[in-house]
């Protein structure tokens, strides 16, 4: 995949690092890590060492001073090499960019550094089981009692919640004005009372595991909440959008990877005269599934640039449109490259299997593609809602 039209120096010059980084490691180390049960410590460790984690977040609290385009190269390069770090998504993408824009000073000292540094993570946790892609049905609730706040509620499909030291929450709060919930966010960190998970099975090899939260009366003190308590939607948003940048960026890593081993097994594949790749019925796909990629990341390079110029609004619509167009890439691209091997693309040899059920992570999470549909026929196009 040739180099973006629209990136700076810097940026092909962290995309190749970042590529070199991947390499030493690739898909082996991963499926290494996945069949042993373990986590990427030690590419996590290295990312971290050469300054990769934190790339978004301010300098002044050890990070790179760039924004979620900076970070979005990180992950999409190691997913090309085969092994993409999804706590990236949630750590630095989400957690440290709403307490790097809403939270409190000592909130800024306490975790910021440890997110770009590596040695601290956060998850995050919004889904639950009956909201669905519904936000507004979010029923995990925060009351005052004194100085401090108590959490009420269930969250379900919460990435690496075992290897964070602390949770961002998103709970509700009544408006003493209106007696309305309004959307807050909580930092719950590790061990507090009340706090308990359970894994979660799933038919998926990666090596961040999903969990089942409960909360049951958790005491937080006051300076555990994110941010104004009348901003709540802005200050969730705030995150959501770089989750959703983050998810295309995933999933483009995870299309050019299989894209590659098809095409250079098509290159090299030989059952009549000439390779298989020098067939219409093989290249042809292969180059369609290559735009449909490349279309993808220039809308993700939008999204980013929009973000990081502080165009929420514009970024809201552009990151919902690189995740589905991402999404959609990545799933075309990997089935097509299963193809393009036919046995062996069903091999553990080859690796490429396994993606097929990963591809279609980027189509339902964090949000459908038919909720992204939506966003677009109401925000973009002016049509009536539905529901």
């Amino acid at each position: 995949m040739s180099n973006p039209v629209i990136e700076n120096e810097e940026h092909r010059a962290l995309r190749d690092a970042v590529a070199a980084l991947g390499k030493r490691y690739g898909r082996a180390y991963f499926a290494q890590v996945v069949a042993e049960g373990k986590h990427t410590d030690e590419l996590w460790a290295e990312a971290a060492e050469l300054g990769y984690l934190g790339v978004n977040l301010p300098e002044e609290y050890g990070g790179g001073g760039g924004g979620i385009a900076e970070l979005s190269i990180v992950l999409e390069e190691l997913g090309a090499a085969g092994c993409p770090l999804l706590m990236l998504v949630v750590s630095p993408a989400i957690c440290g960019t709403v307490i790097a824009r809403f939270g409190t000073e000592e909130q800024k000292r306490t975790w910021l550094p440890g997110l770009a540094d590596g040695s601290r993570k956060m998850a995050f946790g919004i889904t639950e089981p009956d909201a669905g892609s519904n936000s507004h049905r979010i029923t995990t609730t925060a009351r005052r009692d004194g100085d401090d706040w108590v959490l009420n509620g269930r969250k379900v499909f919460i990435s690496g919640v075992d290897i964070a030291d602390a949770t961002l929450i998103v709970g509700r709060t009544e408006d003493s004005r209106t007696s309305r919930l309004k959307p807050c966010l909580f930092i719950v960190e590790r061990g507090t009372p009340g706090f308990g998970r359970t894994p979660i099975s799933m038919e998926l090899a990666a090596p961040e595991k999903q969990f089942e939260l409960t909360l049951d009366d958790v005491r937080l003190p006051a300076g555990a909440l994110v941010g104004d308590e009348d901003a709540g939607l802005l200050q969730l948003f705030a995150g959501l959008n770089p989750e959703r940048i983050m998810t295309a960026a995933f999933a483009l890593g995870m299309g050019r990877y299989a894209m590659d081993r098809a095409v250079d097994y098509a290159r090299t594949r030989q059952v009549w005269k000439d390779p298989i790749g020098a067939h219409q019925a093989v290249a042809h796909p292969l180059a369609q599934a290559h735009i449909e990629l490349e279309l993808a990341r220039l809308m993700m390079q939008k999204a980013a640039h929009l973000y990081d110029a502080g165009d929420d609004m514009g970024a809201g619509e552009a990151a919902n449109m690189a995740k589905y167009a991402a999404a959609e890439a990545a799933v075309h691209a990997v089935d097509q490259a299963v193809h393009t091997l036919g046995g062996n693309g069903l091999t553990q040899e080859y690796g490429l299997a396994s993606m097929i059920t990963a591809a279609r992570v980027a189509r339902i999470a964090p949000v459908s593609r038919e909720m992204i549909l939506n966003f677009v026929s109401h925000q973009s196009l002016g049509l009536p809602k539905s529901y």
